[in-house]
Parts: C-alpha cells; sequence; structure tokens
C-alpha cells in the first residue's frame, strides 16, 4: 500500500504542473520508478513539456580528464613529429588507434582498420572502425562520426622547436572519436550503424575524406548523417552553447541535437560562417558526394586559441576537463539521433 502512495504521489506532482521530476523514487521494497518519456503518459500543461523533457536526458559520466589525458598525450607527443600524412609518425597514431578500437570492441569496418588513400602520392590511410546497431531494420542506416588525426608535421622552427605537435588541431577530435567508439563498442546502445573514422590528409585538402566518401558511395553505403568533430582542446568563451556548428542554417542539426543534451550543446556562430568553415573541414566531401547533413562541431572561434599552425599547439594548453564535458554531452547527442524512430535531421 504504502509503495502505491508513494507512487500515485509522483504522478500527481506532474499531472499537477510541478517542474521538478526526479530522475528516480526508491520504494520501500528498494524497487525504483524510472520516470522518461516513455513513462510520462499522464495529462500535463505545455508549459510543463520542456522541463519534463530535459529531466529524461540522461547524464552521463563515462570519460573524465584520466583518459582523455591519456590519449591527448600519446597523439600530440614529440615521438609523433606532427602527424603529417605518410610519415612514421601518423602510422604510430595509426597503430593506437587500431589498437584502441580492438579493444574496445570497434570491428574494422573493411578488411583492416585502414582505408588506403587512392588520392595522395605516399602511402597514407584513413582509420575507420564500426558498431553495428542492434535494430533490425535501422541497422542499415549508418552514422559517421569522424575527425581528421593527421597534423602538418616539421614546420619552421621556433626557439628551437620544429614540431607542430597538432594537440588542438586534432588530436582533440580524434580523441573526442576514440571515446565515443570506446563507449559504444563497449555499451551497444545505438540502433542505426556507427562508424568511427579518423581521416589523413586534412590538412593536404581533405584528401581522406574525399577518398572515403566517393568509396563509400560507390558502395552504396545508406548514409544518414555524418558528425565530424575538429579542434575542441579548449572551451568557448563567454557563449551559452557548449560548441558551434558549421553550416548551421544549412540544416535542423543543432535543434535535434539540442534536444538530446542536458546543456545547449551547439549554437550558431557568426565567425564560421564569415571564414566558410563549412566547407573546409571532412565534413564537406560527404555533403557533395552524398548530399546528407554533414556538419561538423567545433570550439575554437579565433579568439580563444593562439597556437593554430604553430609549435605552441601542445597538449599543455588543452583543457582536458572540457574535453571530458564535451564527450559526455556527446554521449546521449550520438544516442539519440542513432535511436530515433525516423530520420529527424534534415537539410532545410
Amino acid at each position: 500500500m504504502k509503495n502505491g502512495i508513494l507512487l500515485m504521489a509522483c504522478l500527481l506532482a506532474i499531472a499537477c504542473g510541478s517542474t521538478k521530476v526526479e530522475e528516480s523514487v526508491t520504494l520501500q521494497s528498494g524497487d525504483a520508478v524510472k520516470f522518461d518519456r516513455a513513462l510520462m503518459d499522464v495529462p500535463k500543461k505545455a508549459s510543463d513539456l520542456e522541463g519534463i523533457a530535459q529531466a529524461s536526458i540522461s547524464q552521463v559520466n563515462f570519460t573524465s580528464e584520466t583518459e582523455v589525458s591519456t590519449i591527448m598525450n600519446f597523439l600530440a607527443s614529440d615521438e609523433l613529429e606532427g602527424r603529417d600524412s605518410g610519415t612514421a609518425g601518423i602510422t604510430k597514431a595509426a597503430e593506437y588507434i587500431e589498437t584502441n578500437f580492438k579493444n574496445n570492441g570497434v570491428k574494422p569496418f573493411f578488411t583492416s582498420y585502414r582505408d588506403t588513400l587512392s588520392n595522395f602520392e605516399k602511402p597514407a590511410f584513413n582509420v575507420v572502425g564500426w558498431v553495428e546497431g542492434n535494430d533490425q531494420q535501422l541497422k542499415n542506416e549508418y552514422i559517421i562520426i569522424g575527425a581528421h588525426y593527421d597534423h602538418i608535421g616539421l614546420i619552421e622552427p621556433e626557439n628551437g622547436d620544429k614540431i607542430a605537435n597538432g594537440a588542438n588541431d586534432n588530436a582533440s577530435g580524434t580523441t573526442t572519436v576514440m571515446e565515443l567508439a570506446r563507449y559504444f563498442g563497449k555499451n551497444r546502445t545505438n540502433k542505426r550503424s556507427l562508424l568511427f573514422v579518423l581521416f589523413s590528409a586534412e590538412e593536404r585538402g581533405l584528401l581522406g575524406s574525399k577518398h572515403l566518401a566517393q568509396k563509400l558511395k560507390d558502395s552504396s553505403l545508406n548514409l544518414y548523417v555524418l558528425l565530424n568533430y575538429e579542434m575542441v582542446g579548449v572551451p568557448l568563451v563567454g557563449k551559452e552553447y557548449l560548441t558551434y556548428l558549421t553550416g548551421y542554417e544549412q540544416s535542423n542539426l543543432a535543434d535535434v541535437v539540442n534536444s538530446y543534451s542536458a546543456g545547449t550543446y551547439t549554437g550558431f556562430l557568426p565567425k564560421a560562417k564569415e571564414f566558410g568553415l563549412f566547407k573546409r573541414s571532412d565534413n564537406y566531401p560527404f555533403h557533395e558526394v552524398f548530399g546528407v547533413p554533414s556538419q561538423t562541431f567545433c570550439t575554437f572561434d579565433f579568439t580563444n586559441y593562439n597556437y593554430y599552425h604553430k609549435v605552441g599547439d601542445e597538449v599543455s594548453e588543452m583543457d582536458f576537463n572540457h574535453m571530458a564535458k564535451l564527450i559526455n554531452q556527446s554521449i546521449p547527442v550520438v544516442e539519440g539521433v542513432a535511436n530515433s524512430a525516423q530520420k529527424e535531421i534534415k537539410y532545410n
């Protein structure tokens, strides 16, 4: 009887317009009543819907500064000499990513994790892993989660340092993709299939993504959307959103991902439009070849980081707490996009 009274009190609180919805209510027996969108099937005032939906969004604490710093310290180390495409340094990075994928249940999408570029003069390759969707129908639709793992290598020395380590550009995006791959490889909560792609030769003219976009198109891959991560190692300053989205006005992607995030996941940065950033990262070849929403999340706004393509782009300049927060907030975003019954994201 006491259990029933507690449950009725909670339902009445929702029905009467209470804006505070607890994630769970523990009953005397030790059971818990979980309140999510599926269970909140009681009359509500329209003004309460936003608050109830917000309360039902899961808070994820999967990664931490420790996990992020471990990956970043390797990818942006002097040992890799700036990860220029076709060098021994970027091959070491690829081996590290491959081992990470294998250890975390992310399978090679092709015969191996390596996708050799057909449009670059030296041996170079993207690294491509995947986690198959768990829904018999939706698993035939694909989402790409991508970032480029190359950088510009050795450059003109400054104070005796000639290694452009590429911590923010783009070990930060690579780390984000690797940690998302680790989460979904272990938990497999995705209905649609997820491709985790680390692109090579982005710095040479988006060559890795141009190659792969055409290769996947030729194989008739059913691509739903591409979510790309570029330079996310330091937080935006004075913004109400965590990231900004390139090509913001071209689709409803921002609205969709924000609906799955406990905070405002992404927003509009005027400078991104001014500088044409939509066309300057690995999302763009997929936009051109597939004609599906393909956009980039970024936190570099031209004012909050002074080391773009410089030797000072070191791991010591990164904000690991910010990166862990971004990755953790990205998990329910990717889950929401992967698990929606219909394709919600569309170009305008």
